[in-house]
């Protein structure tokens, strides 16, 4: 039994879902986003909000019970409040900053990096090292986030390079005489 996917997917104020055939639609204050539902799971709309079930007892529609319970938590979450995710960059001399919609990254190569903004994200520099992924898709938020860190990620000796706020780098130690 899936403890995800018993629970229902309450109703937000602001936010209208609608289930039309295999598609779940949700539409609030920061856009609309849909998902298409798998074969093996139902949906369907009570008092107490959208109730996701297996279509038979399968592994296959066991799985997919909580993930679609997930999928549909995450876009009433997303047109909402949305989400974000926060890159700080370390390393003498990197730095970012916004050029126009794209952001301009110095991370140490002999050519600064520009990556377009795709549609349906924000981004954002507070500070020359920080960077604020902001959407209401949470798999584009983060497939974002991953591609700039891509760019140069942090490396074990100095720890330079763009990471996620807070994420911890092992450290090793250098080579001795």
């Amino acid at each position: 039994m899936s403890r995800t996917g018993k629970k229902p997917v309450e109703p937000v104020s602001g936010v209208t879902v609608s289930v039309d055939g295999r598609t779940v639609k949700a539409k609030g204050p920061k856009g609309e986003l849909s998902v298409a539902l798998m074969d093996n799971v139902n949906v369907e709309q009570t008092e107490q909000g959208l109730v996701v079930s297996p279509t038979d007892d399968s592994a296959e529609a066991r799985a997919a019970w909580g993930t679609t319970r997930a999928l549909i938590q995450n876009i009433v979450t997303g047109v909402s409040t949305g989400f974000e995710k926060k890159l700080q960059i370390q390393g003498v001399g990197y730095r970012a900053a916004m050029q126009g919609k794209d952001l301009k990254l110095s991370l140490g190569f002999s050519h600064e990096v520009v990556y377009e903004t795709p549609a349906g994200i924000t981004l954002a520099t507070t500070t020359p090292t920080e960077i604020t992924v902001s959407g209401t898709d949470k798999q584009l938020v983060g497939q974002v986030a991953a591609n700039i860190r891509d760019y140069r990620r942090p490396e074990p000796y100095k720890g330079k390079g763009v990471r996620y706020l807070g994420e911890f780098v092992a450290r090793k130690e250098g080579k001795k005489k």
